[in-house]
This record gives structure tokens, C-alpha cells and sequence, in this order.
């Protein structure tokens, strides 16, 4: 006669044995299509934060930097050059930068968070083209009303030195003011505001 008894203990170690080795397998499987999902060291570092040192720029300078594929631009602004932005209002499309794309705490005269330091993004807001930068007033080629400030060369529209578009050119808004950040007096952060990365 044949002993029906099973044996309970050596079943269930087997199930559970075979549950494990199904779980570790399917972890091994799941690893690389997962991780495919997950954007590569490149992609993550060109929208990364970038930290930029200013303490050794010169009123008056302007320099570039990168910051999610788009030249940005941070310029030191002298006291003459703040004094003469309200003298522009009448002759720019949106002098209050209501229309605009920047950071709340940029929406004000300056558009920057430190009157002397304007930061923009340097591209123009019709096409794309980068204007350049051209500080002097009144030059023989853009006329005696010009004030300083960026000139994009692809279709003529003109920036004053706060970014803000002019009346009668193709760009339709302002310069981009991106999210930044102030770590001290000598560094910023660009892609980040207070506590909030971009």
C-alpha cells in the first residue's frame, strides 16, 4: 500500500524557492528596459543648473555662458546705463515686460533680480538668431537714438540693455529672462530660482 502523506514543508520551500528565483529573474529582465527609459548623463547635464562665477566682470562687460543648449547672456550694467532704461519707455513694445517669459522676481524696471547684473537668454525672440551686443550710443549704422544695448542682425530688431524689445521690428516680445539665482554676491546660479530647479 502506497503512503498517501505529502510532505508540506519540502512542497512549500519548493514554491517558495521557485517564487524567489522568478522574482530575481524578473528583476534581471526588467533592469535594462527600464533604465533605457532613463535620460542619458548627456541629456541630464545640458539641462542641468549651471553656477557662474561674476565676481570679475567690469561694468560694461558682457559674458556668455551655456545653459540648456542656449547661449545666455550676464552684462554688468553701469549706474548711466540704469538711468537712461526709464528714458526708453515710449519707444519699446512692452517697456513693463507684461508679455514676457522671466522668473517673477525679475518683472520690474531692471528686469534682474540686482539692478546692476542683467541676465538674458541671447536669443532673439523671433527667429532665434543671436543679436549682438552693442553698447555704444549713437553709432554711425543703428542712428542717434540708439541707446546701447542688442541689435540682432538676421531681421533688425533692436533690445535695449534691459532685454525689452523695441516698436516697429519683428521680435514680438522681450528678451527671455531665465530662472536664476543668487548664491552669494559672486555667484549665481543660472536654471534655478530660490529653492525650485527649472
Amino acid at each position: 500500500m502506497i503512503d498517501e502523506r505529502v510532505d508540506k514543508s519540502k512542497r512549500q520551500f519548493l514554491t517558495t524557492a521557485l517564487t524567489v528565483v522568478g522574482a530575481v529573474g524578473s528583476g534581471y529582465l526588467a533592469v535594462p528596459f527600464l533604465s533605457q527609459m532613463q535620460p542619458s548623463v548627456k541629456a541630464m547635464a545640458a539641462g542641468a543648473p549651471v553656477e557662474v562665477d561674476i565676481s570679475k566682470i567690469e561694468e560694461g562687460q558682457l559674458i556668455r555662458v551655456a545653459w540648456r543648449g542656449k547661449p545666455v547672456w550676464i552684462l554688468q550694467r553701469s549706474p548711466e546705463v540704469l538711468k537712461t532704461l526709464s528714458t526708453l519707455d515710449g519707444e519699446l513694445r512692452d517697456p513693463q515686460s507684461m508679455e514676457s517669459s522671466q522668473p517673477d522676481l525679475s518683472k520690474n524696471a531692471s528686469r534682474s533680480l540686482k539692478p546692476e547684473i542683467f541676465v538674458a537668454v541671447g536669443l532673439c525672440t523671433h527667429l532665434g538668431c543671436s543679436p549682438t551686443f552693442r553698447p555704444e550710443v549713437a553709432p554711425h549704422d543703428l542712428g542717434e537714438n540708439w541707446k546701447g544695448g542688442f541689435f540682432c542682425p538676421c531681421h533688425g530688431s533692436w533690445f535695449d540693455l534691459a532685454g525689452r524689445v523695441y516698436k516697429g521690428v519683428p521680435a514680438p516680445t522681450n528678451l527671455e529672462v531665465p530662472p536664476y539665482r543668487y548664491v552669494n554676491d559672486t555667484q549665481i546660479i543660472i536654471g534655478e530660482t530660490e529653492g525650485k530647479s527649472a
